[in-house]
């Protein structure tokens, strides 16, 4: 039996290489007819962060307000980043970006977020970008293995490629 893929996680860390990835991601939603989704982890603040935002801003409210301008600032570079990608595809591509189906910024850690959502989402595959550093160890001790080792469906690292 050929196993089938409906939904696909595509993760990106805004990245240069995570266009290079989104491509993939998007060449196998195209095959498989399936549903893309798109998502983003913001980290969370260090606790050094959070306390110098509070020495610095006494104001509870205006603290919120740059604690929320953190996710928004975000949001907006994934979506120009999505048009971007979506505006430099060839016009027998661009219907692919139908099957989008979600676009999210999430905060929280990126490996947890990433298994997390894929469960929700119901996904068959997730697709990440690996960073320039290839499979060396500094790869090896980034978010793409905590999801590999985790992960309960395929996942695909594409690597890092330094081409334009």
């Amino acid at each position: 039996m050929k196993p089938t893929v409906t939904h696909i996680l595509f993760t990106t860390d805004l990245s240069k290489n995570s266009t290079y990835a989104l491509r993939h991601a998007a060449s196998m939603a195209k095959v498989t007819n399936a549903k893309l989704h798109v998502l983003h982890v913001m980290e969370p603040l260090s606790e050094d962060a959070r306390i110098t935002i509070q020495m610095f801003v006494q104001d509870k409210s205006s603290r919120q307000d740059a604690l929320n301008m953190r996710k928004r600032h975000t949001k907006e570079v994934l979506a120009e980043r999505q048009k971007n990608f979506w505006a430099a595809l060839p016009k027998e591509d661009q219907s692919i970006r139908d099957q989008v189906a979600s676009i999210e910024v999430v905060e929280g850690h990126a490996a947890e977020v990433i298994l997390r959502r894929s469960k929700e989402l119901g996904c068959d595959l997730i697709v990440l970008g690996a960073h320039d550093h290839g499979f060396s160890h500094t790869f090896l001790g980034s978010v793409a293995k905590r999801v590999l080792r985790r992960a309960s469906v395929p996942t695909l690292i594409v690597p890092y490629n330094d081409d334009d």
